[in-house]
């Protein structure tokens, strides 16, 4: 019999990544959201659609407990007190779907999924947040992302591109047991990072998230294993039906 370890190493194999994105508006305004991401998959989010089974046109009650435990708290002003409100206030709700990605085409996928959810903001959603890793950010940083994903797409930046999508729809970081944890790498075609929480402070220990995360894309993983002395395992709580299953596995590091 399979160990759990080797079950989710198994399932790697035919286990694929995808996005799910809630936006929030206002009274009256999930027509409208709908258009904005109906045209958005349209001229540049192939392969996204419209869900019409969970979105509504009324507030949905968890809400703010929902985006409470997924603000990013990393970044500074992540999100504002404004934003916050606008959650608390929303009235209507629009989830947007893609389908299961490969590693090869995911960065661009996490792209179209970044310029949908600016589209849908400047036709007047409220409030976003990535499903798929349970990430949410206020307006301002999610249109600032953006900005940084279209200037890495205008000069062929693949490593910007990918650290844009990163950063916008993975989070960082999580405590387990005895490391400090990334979940969402996966949607950018990357395994996970977990760093040992005796490595340093939390502070330093998503300096090194982030760092072995550009690392991976510019060096591959090979090399990141061996100068960080880490190993990649498939170890992992999220079984793999879960939309936090990373099929690539992750990267662990114990020590400097």
């Amino acid at each position: 019999m399979l160990g759990f370890g080797e079950r989710a190493q198994a399932a790697a194999s035919t286990v694929k990544p995808r996005h799910v994105l809630c936006l929030l508006g206002g009274e009256g305004e999930l027509p409208r959201l709908q258009d904005a991401a109906s045209h958005a998959i349209e001229q540049f989010a192939a392969g996204f659609s419209v869900d019409t089974t969970y979105s509504q046109g009324k507030a949905d009650p968890n809400m703010s407990r929902s985006f409470g435990v997924c603000w990013d708290r990393v970044a500074p002003n992540a999100w504002t007190d404004a934003d916050e409100a606008a959650v608390a206030n929303h009235k209507s709700v629009l989830y947007v779907l893609r389908p299961p990605m490969s590693a090869d085409n995911a960065v661009m996928c996490a792209a179209g999924a970044l310029f949908l959810v600016d589209a849908v903001i400047k036709a007047g959603a409220t409030a976003a947040k990535g499903e798929s890793a349970g990430v949410a950010h206020g307006l301002a940083r999610w249109v600032a992302l953006a900005h940084e994903a279209a200037a890495a797409l205008q000069s062929d930046d693949s490593i910007a591109l990918r650290r844009a999508c990163r950063l916008a729809f993975a989070k960082r970081p999580l405590a387990g047991a005895t490391h400090l944890e990334t979940v969402g790498f996966h949607l950018v075609g990357l395994p996970e990072v977990y760093v040992a929480k005796a490595y340093g402070s939390e502070r330093e220990v998503v300096a090194l998230m982030d760092e072995v995360g550009d690392q991976l894309v510019q060096r591959g993983l090979e090399a990141v294993l061996a100068d960080r002395k880490a190993q990649l395992s498939y170890e992992t709580s999220y079984e793999p039906d879960d939309f936090k299953f990373n099929p690539y596995g992750i990267v662990t590091i114990d020590r400097h």
